[in-house]
């Protein structure tokens, strides 16, 4: 990966970490999540960012009260170094608890496109 590639990347993810941020503040947690799910899949295939991805999701479980959610970070923060060592990470996954920790998911155009994909090599991928 190219260091163009990843500085768009790390932008996107400052900007997505921005926004749940500030959707938090205002407690509008479902946007928060959202913007929290979709810096996941962009951070997923690189260990730091990956593990501060399921951090920052850890702590609005908790500021939510999230107990359920709490936990499920939890393994994943423990999980996630398994899966970047082994290179056994589900392509799209959104990093929550209400989803398989091994599930493969869509990616949006948007994210495709972030991560240096066609949106058809996405959907082909992830099948």
């Amino acid at each position: 990966m190219d260091s163009g590639a990843i500085s768009s990347r790390d932008a996107f993810l400052a900007e997505e970490y921005r926004r749940a941020a500030k959707a938090s503040d205002e407690q509008n947690f479902e946007e928060a999540w959202h913007h929290l799910e979709r810096a996941h899949v962009v951070a997923q295939d690189r260990l730091g960012p990956h593990c501060v991805s399921h951090w920052r999701m850890l702590q609005l479980a908790r500021k939510t009260h999230d107990w359920r959610e709490v936990r499920g970070q939890i393994f994943r923060l423990f999980l996630a170094p398994i899966g970047n060592i082994t290179g056994r990470l589900p392509i799209g996954n959104n990093g929550r608890s209400n989803v398989s920790a091994f599930a493969r998911m869509d990616i949006e155009p948007e994210i495709s496109r972030v991560l240096g994909q066609s949106p058809a090599q996405n959907i082909r991928e992830s099948k």
